[in-house]
């Protein structure tokens, strides 16, 4: 495991902002970090870079402790901040140059191939970017390293759609070199496209650990009926979650394949079927006690 928490938990006296928080990702593994503002995902990721002390438990990053070994930590791993910020009167490549300047693992190289293939101007001086060439600027810094861990905070944000797409295939191309990935984000469906698991927070406290696979072979479909609902097979109903949500009305959520359940569906008194995927929308929504947007 090249992360692994336990029991972590960091308190501001009487607020706590985590608590028994534990985990491990594997290694060569992209670990997706949900959960809404104030959740806990940034006092999580600062306890792991080694910014906060722990007010109990431990985190440790390849084997060392996060806190008491945090330079010899961050020898092994490269941080995007939500909102990175540079010298404004550098330009883009300057910039580069004097980042892959200060430490052994950063290959300026690397950068500048990054940058190109973000389609990031690095003659303007960062005075003059946008708040999307800035991010692409940080995603060169800190996507050059070779490092076993990049921790990624809201990587895409302001990025339009075609880039974004651009810093998903390098983050999957991360995973391909072996590199794990803790990736933050408040866009499920850029998660669902990227992470192999994801944890959710709440209020502080890990709610959920999902192999997003699992998710996305989950479907729930909604039926109208004409009658009532006859029982599934033995055969079938292993794992499936059905809510009457009125005489006409059911839901059934099914852990995976269709054709067979299917089958028997089409021998229910059906008046309406309406067949979609779970994803983590709704698994989010579940859990945070609101329904999934439209």
């Amino acid at each position: 495991m090249l992360i692994a928490t336990e029991a972590l938990a960091k308190h501001y006296g009487a607020i706590t902002a985590l608590d028994d928080c534990t985990f491990a990702v594997q290694q060569g593994e992209i670990l997706g970090l949900l959960g809404p503002n104030g959740a806990g995902k940034t006092t999580l990721l600062r306890l792991l870079l080694g910014y906060l002390k722990p007010t109990a438990g431990r985190a440790a990053i390849d084997g060392l402790d996060c806190y008491r070994q945090s330079v010899e930590v961050h020898r092994r791993l490269t941080y995007l901040p939500g909102e990175a910020r540079f010298s404004r009167r550098l330009t883009g490549r300057e910039t580069l140059e004097f980042l892959a300047a200060l430490r052994r693992e950063s290959s300026l190289a690397r950068a500048l191939e990054i940058a190109e293939r973000l389609r990031l101007d690095l003659s303007r001086r960062v005075g003059e970017m946008s708040t999307g060439m800035r991010q692409k600027l940080g995603l060169a810094a800190a996507l050059a390293p070779d490092v076993p861990l990049l921790v990624l905070d809201e990587p895409t944000e302001n990025l339009d759609p075609t880039v974004r797409g651009d810093v998903l295939a390098l983050v999957r191309e991360a995973r391909t070199a072996g590199r794990t990935v803790l990736f933050s984000s408040h866009v499920l469906s850029e998660v669902e496209q990227t992470c192999d698991r994801v944890i959710l927070l709440k209020e502080g406290r890990l709610v959920e650990s999902i192999r997003v696979a699992d998710v996305l072979r989950q479907h729930r479909i909604r039926a109208r009926l004409t009658g009532p609902l006859q029982p599934a097979p033995p055969e079938l109903s292993a794992g499936l979650q059905i809510t009457q949500q009125s005489a006409q009305e059911v839901e059934i959520i099914t852990p995976g394949e269709l054709t067979s359940l299917l089958g028997w569906l089409a021998e229910q008194p059906l008046a309406e079927l309406q067949i979609e995927p779970v994803g983590l929308r709704t698994v989010y929504a579940r859990l945070h006690e609101q329904e999934p947007a439209a």
